[in-house]
């Protein structure tokens, strides 16, 4: 019978075929059949033969251009590694627009040119795979293979001894490993058994484009180790490496060493090359465009001589900005009825900005009449990574060709969102991070509508919807407190809808879970967030071990539990959530990127534990992970000011347990550096400005520095500046800065500061209405100032009212909490100041009845009990006389 009659395109996987007839017999081993690439999984448009509308960057030599440098690169990759003594690693570096994409297509092509093989991987910011470095050494593997098919045996056997190598889709291998198995070990392998043929007696090039656009940071300094010491190890062997970057600090300090060629493209970026780039730029221009040549026939040459030499210098060799000049010069603003031809437009030209920002205003002021526009522009600059037109399109709900017109090309490269002052009219407000996030969940929608009840994988989705299953959630958080109105129920509406197409998916089940989580915290919902961790564990249960997702669910259902803990404190919250972010670790062995995720998220449940119930060891296994998390992210990584903070605050909770003056003043410093990183108009300059405050305000509490007051007060005033009302964390600005004025009250006597931390503790409190979770705090924090208004001025009714204050505080804390101490503490001070002024026994009797269930809550070595004994003694009746003829 024959089962494929009338079949087509058909495939046959896994054939074991026998035929023993004739003693002949054939069998075909299913993992032999397997290609390099399928074994490899490599990236397939990083290289220099992609597309470069599709991929970018967009980088070619004009003709005529860039000459000299790429002969000079082409004559040391071709040189005799025996003969010649060329270093086999070779860095050019240069500014932004200076052309090193450029140079290194032009390197690739000429190579193709002659028939030697060469393996190319261009870097690419905020392109998923492309911006990190896991697949790199699978992908030069691949090309490599096919280059040189002297290495394809060894490449295929590494591949299939070690299936891990290729970190796809989870990184297991670290980058030095993957290149010495992948890359050097089967090129060794092939060289040792003589001349490579396919080489025709030159080296093997492997050129890296764009370095320092690869996120990796740590793993890029490694793979440069591993690369330094192979061919210190190896140094006869043919093979070459170009690297191309900007100067940053942690590829130039590990390739500035002797055994590298350092080369400075501004030492090529000539006033002939630019000239050159011009000609062929303004002779392409001169056949298409009419009105150029009617201006020719009648004045002949445009530009002239002296118009090209002035454009030139004035382009001072960038070749971005020269691109960025010709096209405002030929470009027009229909918009305007603007009537400028290109003659008229060059004069304007020699007096743009080329630090581009003034640039791009002009080249973006060109399209702003287009429908769509500002939307276009907003998206394009708050993209995580870059979108195709019709992503684009199909994001916002419009035509391919109207997201075309404003970003200019198939893909997404638009300047920035910038900040309000270079961007003006343009500026990308972070509320439209809302819209994105809405409109991902609506493409989400749609697209299960379409097919209901059906798995649809990662490589069937739409480009908007894969997208959204990657960063929809870097929108949500970004956006997390500029939702208005109905749009976090039309979020929560929207994934309800579209899990009901497809019930059962646990990434639907987690998107709601999100979705309900976030419209849980500003108002700290209990039922929203209670309903969210349900929503997590379904999910979490649906993702057994093994299954990829898994990490993702313990995170967040840890991360969950722990808001939950902050409402609740129930201490079965932290335990599990510990349980939860332990067992994400695990997964996320180092060198993982989101190993950072889990250290920290571990260590914050160890810190609020240690919180809760004073454990040492909580703290310092808290401290030791986030001293590995710092260590994961170094400068200028965008979220190592996080790490800083945090571990900041776990060693000023650690200098107040022991009195270390050193962690005081490394909670000091690290506060400073995060401050540092987050300049204005940073999002999180606030939190850095309230940390570094109160780390000051407690050097201060311990060495008297009037100094660090100072700085405490000015700091904690700029973060208030910048929480106005009714910002989220305004009320954490009032308590900082409130305390600070009530310490400098306390060392002055100044009544304007009490007065003020007085006003600043009401609207803490008004800001914390029942049953919020730190309305406890405030109350704690306007009782301690009254008491102390009371004790300078004698006005009853502040004494009065701190009593009623303390006690509705300690009312919100019942025991274990570990406040509650301080609260008791509190109430019985003001109680016993009421009875030395009204010799009320009663307030006596319950100030003593306090003071002894304090003195309990803190047993030896705790550092306040001696205050609590000295409190306890004075109040008995023995002592009561002799404090009173001492007062």
């Amino acid at each position: 019978m024959n089962f494929l009659q009338g079949s087509q395109q058909g495939r046959i996987d896994h054939l074991v075929a026998y035929q023993v007839e004739g003693g002949f017999h054939l069998a075909v081993n299913a993992a032999e059949q397997k290609t390099i690439c399928d074994l490899l999984q490599p990236i397939e448009d990083v290289s220099h033969t992609r597309d470069r509308k599709r991929s970018p960057p967009d980088s070619a030599c004009m003709r005529g251009t860039r000459r000299e440098v790429v002969q000079k690169v082409g004559a040391w990759s071709s040189s005799c590694i025996l003969v010649d003594g060329e270093p086999h690693i070779c860095w050019m570096h240069g500014y932004v627009g200076s052309g090193k994409s450029a140079i290194s297509q032009e390197i690739c092509r000429e190579c193709e040119l002659e028939g030697r093989p060469v393996a190319s991987f261009f870097f690419y910011r905020n392109s998923g795979d492309r911006s990190r470095i896991w697949r790199f050494a699978p992908t030069l593997a691949d090309q490599m293979a096919a280059g040189v098919p002297e290495t394809a045996p060894f490449v295929r056997a590494a591949a299939t001894a070690s299936p891990g190598l290729k970190n796809f889709s989870v990184p297991v291998t670290s980058v030095a490993m993957q290149m010495q198995r992948l890359v050097y070990g089967p090129f060794k392998s092939a060289a040792d058994r003589g001349p490579i043929g396919s080489l025709a007696g030159h080296p093997f090039l492997i050129i890296i484009d764009g370095l320092d656009e690869c996120e990796d940071k740590e793993e890029v300094g490694d793979l440069i180790d591993g690369m330094l010491a192979f061919f210190d190890k190896n140094p006869f062997i043919p093979l070459r490496i170009f690297i191309t970057s900007r100067v940053e600090q942690h590829i130039q300090s590990r390739l500035n060493v002797p055994g590298v060629h350092l080369d400075n493209l501004v030492d090529h970026c000539s006033d002939g090359d630019i000239a050159a780039f011009l000609d062929v730029l303004f002779q392409d221009a001169r056949r298409r465009n009419l009105v150029l040549q009617a201006y020719a026939r009648e004045r002949g040459e445009w530009p002239t001589p002296s118009e090209k030499r002035k454009l030139v210098e004035h382009i001072s060799g960038s070749f971005i900005f020269a691109w960025a000049v010709f096209k405002f010069v030929m470009g027009s603003n229909p918009a305007n009825q603007d009537p400028k031809t290109p003659m008229d437009r060059l004069p304007l030209a020699l007096k743009m900005n080329p630090g581009l920002d003034g640039l791009y205003m002009q080249i973006l002021a060109r399209s702003e009449h287009l429908p769509h526009f500002l939307d276009i522009i907003s998206t394009l600059a708050l993209l995580r990574a870059p979108l195709p037109t019709s992503g684009i399109a199909e994001l916002l709900g419009i035509n391919t060709y109207q997201g075309r017109q404003c970003s200019g090309g198939p893909t997404s490269n638009h300047p920035g969102p910038w900040d309000r002052r270079h961007a003006r009219r343009y500026f990308a407000h972070p509320r439209h991070h809302v819209r994105l996030y809405l409109r991902f969940l609506k493409c989400e929608y749609e697209l299960r509508r379409r097919r209901p009840g059906v798995n649809i994988h990662l490589s069937e989705c739409t480009p908007a919807v894969t997208y959204y299953r990657r960063y929809s959630i870097d929108h949500l958080e970004d956006g997390r407190h500029l939702f208005e109105g109905s749009e976090p129920d039309s979020a929560i509406r929207l994934c309800r809808e579209t899990l009901s197409l497809h019930p059962g998916s646990p990434e639907l089940i987690h998107a709601l879970a999100d979705a309900i989580g976030f419209r849980a915290g500003p108002r700290t919902s209990r039922p929203d967030l209670e309903e969210a961790i349900s929503l997590y564990r379904e999910a979490l249960l649906l993702r057994p071990s093994g299954d990829e997702g898994r990490w993702l669910s313990l995170r967040t259902l840890g991360d969950a539990l722990m808001y939950h803990y902050t409402v609740t404190r129930t201490m079965s919250d932290l335990e599990e959530a510990i349980d939860l972010c332990r067992e994400a670790l695990t997964l996320r062995p180092s060198p993982h990127p989101d190993r950072w995720e889990s250290l920290h998220s571990l260590a914050t449940a160890l810190l609020f534990c240690h919180h809760h119930t004073g454990t040492m060891a909580d703290l310092e296994e808290g401290i030791s992970l986030q001293r590995e998390a710092l260590d994961l992210r170094s400068s200028p990584h965008s979220v190592r000011s996080i790490s800083l903070v945090s571990l900041g605050n776990a060693l000023l909770d650690r200098s107040k347990r022991t009195e270390s003056l050193p962690d005081l003043e490394e909670a000091v410093a690290l506060h400073r550096e995060a401050l540092n990183l987050r300049q204005s108009p940073h999002p999180d300059r606030p939190i850095s400005l309230n940390t570094l405050g109160n780390a000051l305000l407690e050097r201060y509490r311990r060495t008297g520095s009037m100094s660090d007051l100072e700085e405490s007060i000015s700091l904690c005033r700029e973060a208030l500046d910048l929480h106005p009302s009714p910002h989220t964390y305004r009320s954490l600005s009032l308590s900082h800065l409130g305390n600070a004025l009530l310490d400098r009250y306390r060392r002055t006597g100044a009544l304007a500061d009490i007065e003020e931390a007085t006003s600043l503790y009401r609207e803490a409190l008004d800001l914390h209405p029942s049953p919020h979770t730190y309305r406890f705090l405030s109350l704690n924090q306007l009782g301690n100032a009254l008491l102390d208004r009371y004790q300078r001025t004698g006005t009853i009714a502040d004494l009065e009212e701190a009593i009623s204050l303390y006690r509705e505080a300690l009312g919100l804390q019942s025991s274990p909490h570990p406040d509650r101490s301080t609260l008791l503490s509190n109430l019985a001070n003001a109680l016993f100041d009421r009875y030395l002024r009204t010799g009320t026994m009663a307030d006596l009797e319950e100030a003593i009845s306090l003071y002894r269930e304090t003195l309990g809550l803190r047993p030896s070595p705790h550092l306040e009990r001696s205050l609590s004994l000295h409190n306890l003694g004075i109040s008995t009746p023995g002592s009561l006389s002799a404090y009173r003829n001492h007062g």
